[in-house]
């Protein structure tokens, strides 16, 4: 079953740069009402907004600062007190650094569950909510290993599981709430322009040599097949974007 976005109020965390950004523009092409930028960079989130406004028709893009890990409970209320109904959720905002463990956890896994769990809650038709979607963005390393980033890895096995669980499709039919799992492969981000940042524990330059020879994309990409999960998936699914090839089912 199609499913579309028009009039759709949509949350994106880490929404002012990046996939994040991209998918914002691309379900507001697909007819979204809004979309919620959800990120810290104060600079770059009201640029990001204004810049959607300008493409897109006024009031379509709003910027909210926010640090996920610490700032849940005043701006989802903020959003709910002033949109009402959430319809989808994205967790995007995520970090790259194996040098911060913690950090880590705390940003990939912990807020993407906290985030997940207050908008399902929102969301669920069994207490009064209209359904809706949750997207998270794990990873091909939330199902791929090789022997680099294994905390970063760790965390997008975690955010896999969480997702084909609180999707499965006895949680589905109870809340009316799809959750879904986008895996990206090597996408040209912020996040990934210097690999030398992400791992100082590679030996000599295997890494390097290592992420040349992987199959790249742009965001843009990313922002299809945001739209494409959107409309075509069933909850509890996980989808590969890999090299700009059409989405496949992990």
């Amino acid at each position: 079953m199609a499913r579309d976005l028009k009039n759709k109020v949509v949350v994106i965390t880490g929404g002012a740069v990046g996939i994040g950004y991209e998918i914002a523009d691309r379900y507001l092409q697909k007819g979204a009402k809004v979309t919620v930028l959800l990120d810290i960079d104060d600079r770059q989130g009201t640029e990001a907004a204004k810049s959607l406004c300008t493409k897109h028709g006024a009031n379509r893009a709003v910027f909210m600062k926010c640090d996920v890990t610490k700032d849940l409970e005043p701006v989802s209320n903020k959003i709910i007190e002033t949109y009402k109904t959430v319809d989808v959720l994205i967790n995007n905002a995520g970090i790259l650094n194996d040098q911060l463990g913690k950090k880590t956890i705390d940003i990939n896994v912990w807020a993407l569950i906290e985030w997940s769990m207050k908008f399902w809650e929102h969301m669920r038709t069994d207490k009064n909510g209209k359904g809706g979607t949750i997207i998270n963005l794990a990873s091909i390393y939330g199902f791929r290993v090789d022997q680099y980033l294994p905390i970063y890895q760790a965390s997008k096995f975690a955010v896999m599981g969480f997702t084909k669980s609180l999707g499965h499709a006895y949680n589905f039919n109870r809340s009316g709430i799809r959750v879904l799992g986008i895996c990206p492969g090597f996408t040209e981000t912020k996040l990934t322009a210097d690999p030398k940042t992400w791992d100082d524990q590679c030996l000599g330059n295997d890494f390097g040599v290592f992420v040349k020879k992987q199959l790249w994309q742009k965001v843009d990409s990313v922002g299809k097949a945001a739209v494409d999960v959107f409309e075509k998936a069933n909850s509890g699914t996980a989808w590969l974007i890999e090299g700009a090839k059409p989405i496949v089912e992990v």
